[in-house]
Parts: C-alpha cells; structure tokens; sequence
C-alpha cells in the first residue's frame, strides 16, 4: 500500500469512493524477457467488456509442471512492479498467471470496486479453459491489497473456491480503514486528521469482514515483523479469523519483499507440497540453514 503523499491528495477531494485503494501505473517499462525469463501476454475479458492483460509464465523447460499460481498484486504500479513475487516460480515447476487489474498497465478500465472482482472473475475462467492448468493443482497468491481482493472474492465465489488447493497471502491488509489511518498517522502534515480522514476510506470490503466464512481452504499468511505500511498485527488479525487450516509465518524485510529471501521461497513450496499438513515455521530462529537449500 501506497504511502499517505497520494492519499492525502485523494482524501481531500473524494468522499467515500473505492478509487482511494488504487494507485495504477499505465504502460509496462519492464517485461520478464528482461529477466530471461520465458513468458507471453495473454489478453481477457471480464463480464463488462473490460479488455485485461496478464503474463504467463510457464514452468522452466525441463521441470515436471507441479501446479499453477494465480498471482494477485498489491494496489501501486503494475505488473512490472511485482514481478519479485512470482518470477522464481518456473523453475521449481509451478505455472504462473499474473493478472493486472483494469487501469493497470496495460489493461483497459479503471480500477474500483466492486468492478475488480469481474477482473479476478476473468483470470479463473481463463485458467478454466487453459489446458495446461488442468489436473494440476491451482493456487492463489495474493499480496497485500491483492490477499484482501483474494479473500472477498473467494468467499462470494465458492465455485471458485473449491477449485483452489490452497491461499497464500502476503502482507495484506486487515481493514482499509485502519491501514490508512496508519499512513495518516506516520506523516506530521495528516496525523492531526488521521481519524476523520481515514473514515473516508471505504471498509466494507475489508478482509476481516470475510475471513471467517473462508471455510475449508489452506492457508498460509506471510506478515514481516518489519512491515512499515501494514503493520505485523493485520497478518495476526487474519490468522486469528480465519477457520482451519491454517499457518502463520511471521518474516522478516519491507512490506511484499517477503520472496527476495530464499529461505521464504522454500517455505511457500514446502506448503504447496502439503497445504493440510504444513505445521510452518513457528519462529524466526527456525528458518533453515542457508548451506542446506536444495
């Protein structure tokens, strides 16, 4: 989530919208050729017409086809931005689908709810039709603003829901409000106003809200203890909501770096592996040894 400069500037002249959650960026300055990595643009429509791109990446030539991720970013920049989540994924066999929402780099529309959800709508049905994905196990990854969208939808959508081997979620936020309350008050300029102005922010559509009617699905929630933007404390709030099974694994780093550390890598896979019978990491000191990564 975007730090309060832009929010601000929103707060001040929107009442009650759900723009506020979003801060697109047009246009894509970095594609994953330009980390030799092998994908293509894949175009989809949501319900209303809203024309939509995404990457796929497949998995690396050679490795046995694991699965597939449906990788949902956070509410800043594009694709381009949030590459760092998913791009190590081929190469351990998983397929990789990243979606940018309408307004987002190159897809068409401008982002709002509940429009977004159309946009989610149309990366299942996608991933419906795919071949490749078939037979296969199929998993979302949702980072911050991303998880949130990720968990609304699921729960509205139990079709859906009961396609998925499991959910990750990655610094995602409990509650819109609070978070930008949060913003508001790291900032000398808008901590007088943190209140009334964060009452602005739609909630409605709040993780928290939904998290206890996400029944029956894995999940793993990643959280830093470092995370500036959204707290530690939204990761605990969600675990704490969510029905079983599901695992708590707190990192360490700024908010969505979680997979610049290897060590986190291995954690996502070993879950991927056996969503219902990962017990996780429970402590920091319990991370493995780095000589020791396959």
């Amino acid at each position: 989530m975007k730090r309060c400069a832009w929010l601000l500037a929103a707060l001040l002249s929107l009442h009650g919208c759900s723009e506020l959650l979003f801060y697109p960026e047009r246009g894509l300055p970095f594609t994953p050729a330009n980390a030799r990595l092998d994908y293509r643009d894949e175009y989809l429509q949501a319900a209303d017409g809203t024309r939509l791109h995404a990457w796929w990446l497949p998995a690396k030539e050679g490795v046995e086809v694991k699965g597939t991720v449906l990788h949902l970013h956070g509410n800043g920049g594009n694709l381009s931005s949030h590459l760092g989540g998913t791009w190590w994924l081929p190469e351990h066999g998983y397929q990789v689908l990243m979606l940018d929402y309408r307004g987002y780099g190159l897809s068409q529309g401008s982002p709002s709810l509940p429009a977004v959800y159309q946009d989610i709508e149309a990366a299942f049905a996608w991933l419906e039709q795919a071949p490749q994905v078939q037979g296969a196990p199929l998993f979302v990854l949702g980072q911050s603003l991303g998880g949130a969208l990720a968990i609304r939808f699921l729960v509205e959508q139990p079709r859906r829901r009961e396609r998925l081997s499991a959910l990750i979620l990655d610094g995602v936020p409990a509650s819109y409000r609070e978070v930008a309350r949060h913003a508001l008050g790291s900032n000398w300029l808008t901590w007088p106003l943190r209140v009334p102005l964060s009452w602005l922010v739609p909630d409605d559509d709040s993780a928290i809200h939904a998290m206890e009617r996400l029944e029956d699905l894995p999940l793993l929630i990643f959280h830093s203890v470092d995370d500036a933007l959204v707290p530690l404390s939204n990761g605990e709030r969600l675990y704490q909501a969510a029905p079983p099974p599901r695992v708590f694994q707190p990192t360490r780093g700024g908010h969505v770096q979680t997979f610049e550390d290897p060590d986190w890598r291995q954690v996502m896979l070993q879950f991927m592996r056996d969503p219902r019978g990962f017990a996780g990491l429970r402590h920091l000191a319990e991370l493995p040894d780095s000589e020791k990564r396959p």
